[in-house]
């Protein structure tokens, strides 16, 4: 029972306001800036004394974590605005991640000058390196460079040494570069328009719909990889096919035009 007490009376603590920010790692300063921003609400009053409760220690604690997330004080003021509204605050913040979270696993690789003279050869040119850069792949340090993909690093060393020149795979990747833009645009449409239409509203989300809207978010995501996978491989299928059967369609006509006329005459 005493337990259960001391529990109940630890709940229900009170702080005046320079314990308050003492427990938030905030300074007084602050402690009130927040206040005059509308970001924590009032305490209350008695007397001329102010005491906060556990509540308020909560969001500032919140407000701490989302400025270390990144998010501005007018961002969070709107986040905590929508939650007062009836909107779950971290719900919301739930669902920002989930569409805002990066698509790549993408891991970066470093190769130094000499490991690159002896992938690319002379085709590591000044205008090589300045179309790789341009395309937001490397970065160029003192060393060597850094490139955002080991895969598509690797997929290029390959490519290269197959035969293809560092030029072509550049121009090719720039090429696919904005069709694959193109093609992220349109699934953003398609979610935008109808999975979350409801955040262009002005009215405030029900309650727990960040939260169905999340899950959503997080079944889609892998489903627009699978289409997108699925169409490049078929397409691919059309286009190999096509080709092929054009080749085939020249080396016949060249081949019939090679073909020595039949000069019975002679026989």
């Amino acid at each position: 029972m005493d337990k259960v007490r001391a529990a109940a009376d630890d709940r229900k603590r009170e702080y005046r306001v320079e314990e308050l920010a003492e427990a938030a790692g905030i300074t007084t300063r602050t402690l009130r800036f927040y206040r005059e921003r509308k970001l924590l609400q009032p305490p209350r009053k008695e007397g001329r004394i102010a005491w906060y409760s556990e509540e308020h220690l909560a969001r500032l604690r919140m407000i701490g974590e989302l400025l270390d997330r990144g998010h501005t004080l007018g961002g969070i003021a709107e986040l905590i605005g929508a939650g007062e509204s009836g909107r779950d605050v971290a719900e919301l913040i739930g669902l920002e991640a989930a569409i805002v979270a990066p698509w790549s696993d993408e891991t970066p690789v470093r190769l130094d000058w000499e490991e690159l003279k002896t992938a690319f050869g002379d085709q590591l040119t000044e205008e090589n390196t300045a179309e790789s850069i341009a395309q937001g792949y490397i970065t160029v340090e003192e060393g060597g460079i850094t490139h955002v993909s080991r895969r598509l690093m690797d997929a290029t060393t390959e490519l290269v040494a197959e035969g293809v020149p560092l030029s072509a795979v550049l121009d090719a990747s720039r090429r696919t570069r904005e069709h694959v833009d193109a093609i992220a645009e349109i699934f953003i449409d398609v979610v935008s328009e109808h999975l979350l239409s409801a955040l262009a509203a002005d009215t405030p989300l029900p309650p727990g719909e960040a939260a169905r809207l999340t899950e959503r978010i997080m079944r889609v995501r892998p489903l627009a990889r699978t289409v997108a996978d699925a169409q490049f491989a078929l397409a691919m299928d059309r286009r190999v096919h096509a080709e092929y059967d054009q080749l085939l369609r020249q080396r016949r006509e060249n081949g019939s035009e090679a073909q020595p006329e039949d000069d019975s005459s002679e026989a």
